[in-house]
Formats: structure tokens, C-alpha cells, sequence
């Protein structure tokens, strides 16, 4: 299955829990795993609690979080730091289903890290 989101700012967090459980319903799985995969550099997969401002806090945090340096990259220097938090956040997550949803916590919600958009990001999803 494949799932493609279009973002909308340079950067920011997308909540797309629902559309991966519309996905798993179009499927009629029940139980097992569900494996995102994320094509892309410059964006991220994670888990978050989205109270309002919680997506902005995570935004500033990652900014702080890699330093300010003279980047080698030679395709375009200025988005290295993207590709950094990609690399640490990551680009896959495995969850498990439960009655034909993803089995989140509580406060669970899985997004999308977009760091340098606007643009279409896919997913992949996979299940077992």
C-alpha cells in the first residue's frame, strides 16, 4: 500500500493516524504489524502527543538540535540539517494492530515530520 501526503509549509508536523487506519479498513486487517516506510531524506516518522503548540515545540527542538555548521553537501548545503534529523528521528516506524486499528497509546499519534517542504511525501505501509 502507498500513501501520499502533501505538506504545505517548509516545515511541519502532520498527523496522519487516520489515514493509515482508512488504509488498513480498505485492506480488512484485523490483526499483526503495520510497517511505514518513508521514501524520503527530508522528512521523518514518529510518534507524538499533539496538544495544541506540542507540533510547534517539536519544530523548535529539532532546530536547536543540530548545529549551525559549514555543510559539505554538494547538492544543496543548506538543507544538510534536514537530512541530519531525518536520520536521527527516522524514517520507519512498526505498529502494532488491534481490531483493525493501529494499537496506539493513549496520547499516540503517528506523524509526519516535514523539514523541508512544501512537497508530496510516500509512504509505503506494509503489514503482517
Amino acid at each position: 500500500m502507498q500513501l501520499l501526503i502533501q505538506s504545505r509549509k517548509k516545515k511541519e508536523v502532520i498527523d496522519i493516524t487516520e489515514r493509515i487506519n482508512q488504509e488498513l479498513t480498505t485492506q480488512d486487517i484485523k490483526e499483526g504489524l503495520c510497517v511505514l516506510f518513508l521514501k524520503h531524506t527530508t522528512a521523518a516518522l514518529t510518534t507524538a502527543d499533539l496538544d495544541p503548540g506540542t507540533d510547534l515545540d517539536m519544530l523548535d527542538a529539532f532546530s536547536e538540535i543540530i548545529p549551525k555548521l559549514n555543510y559539505r553537501h554538494p547538492h544543496n548545503p543548506a538543507h544538510v540539517p534536514d537530512h541530519i534529523l531525518s536520520s536521527i528521528i527516522g524514517t520507519s516506524l512498526t505498529i502494532p494492530i488491534t481490531n483493525g486499528e493501529l494499537d496506539l497509546g493513549t496520547w499516540q499519534r503517528v506523524v509526519l515530520i516535514e523539514l523541508d517542504g512544501p512537497r508530496e511525501r510516500e509512504i509505503i505501509i506494509s503489514t503482517r
